[in-house]
């Protein structure tokens, strides 16, 4: 098994040309599905993250509960508010959501999402009827082992970014060598698979990529939320599948090692990577 690690060189390579004589719905068109009552953080977290990376148009969809929350702390993504039960989504936003699918590049659904059967249900009608790649992340990939099927079966790339509990919740193991165990369910569930930790493991089964970038001072609430959000911006933006979460995971680690030079691995907070993470975008940005 051949494992590639990239360096800021690589990933500047792989990263899409900036059009310029783009418009907004040149850079992606993509649409988040996050949030819920108590967990407003995850959603404003996500879209920044899609937004810093690139998005062009970032369609964030919330409990209508949250909304005024969201609409208030984010200015550049278009917050609407769907219909709720108990903070979380219901299924009768459902039509809503259908209703946007077809004109999205990408999406991402489960930051910050809540369990409930409704939520069950909202991603499982994501899943069965988006044309585009769709990343599945927290408690998209805790509701996740129902709809193994539906996942195989998809038309297009499903990327699932578990860490280590929620790897064992999709029923797959760990074993001694993580990238095995990770290409090993990519293959069962037809996906990418990015299994997070330290020395992040990426893999769609035949490409396999080992992140280097990254610190301790990530290990808190909510940077799994900006990594969902810079995947979902990168695949908008065309990046295939397993390269949008290779790049991913590298400028979130990045970015997450300039906060702590800033700020220390003790006092760096997941909205510092967001800041840092325009200049990594660019030569000369390390």
């Amino acid at each position: 098994m051949e494992i590639l690690e990239l360096n800021h060189e690589d990933v500047l390579q792989i990263l899409p040309d900036r059009d310029p004589w783009g418009h907004k719905g040149t850079f992606g068109k993509i649409l988040l599905l996050c949030g819920s009552r108590g967990f407003t953080g995850a959603a404003y977290l996500s879209a920044m993250g899609a937004l810093r990376t690139g998005a062009g148009l970032v369609y964030l969809g919330v409990p209508k509960s949250i909304y005024a929350i969201e609409a208030i702390k984010l200015n550049e993504p278009v917050v609407i508010p769907l219909p709720d039960q108990n903070g979380m989504l219901s299924r009768d936003s459902i039509p809503h959501i259908l209703n946007l699918l077809p004109k999205m590049d990408a999406v991402l659904i489960g930051c910050g999402l809540g369990i409930s059967e409704d939520t069950d249900a909202v991603l499982k009608a994501v899943l069965e009827n988006a044309r585009c790649p769709v990343v599945v992340d927290a408690d998209g990939i805790s509701m996740l082992k129902a709809h193994k099927d539906i996942v195989r079966g998809r038309g297009d790339y499903t990327i699932l970014t578990p860490h280590d509990g929620e790897f064992v919740r999709l029923g797959a193991d760990i074993g001694e060598n993580r990238m095995e165990s990770a290409a090993e369910a990519a293959l069962d569930w037809n996906c990418v698979m990015l299994l997070k930790g330290h020395r992040t493991c990426i893999t769609d089964g035949v490409w396999h990529y080992r992140n280097c970038t990254g610190n301790s001072g990530m290990a808190v609430g909510g940077s799994g939320d900006v990594l969902a959000g810079i995947i979902v911006s990168l695949l908008g933006q065309g990046l295939r599948p397993v390269k949008a979460a290779a790049c991913g995971a590298w400028l979130h680690g990045a970015a997450g090692d300039k906060a702590a030079d800033r700020m220390s691995e003790y006092g760096m907070l997941p909205s510092d990577m967001l800041i840092c993470l325009p200049r990594l975008m660019k030569q000369g940005g390390i």
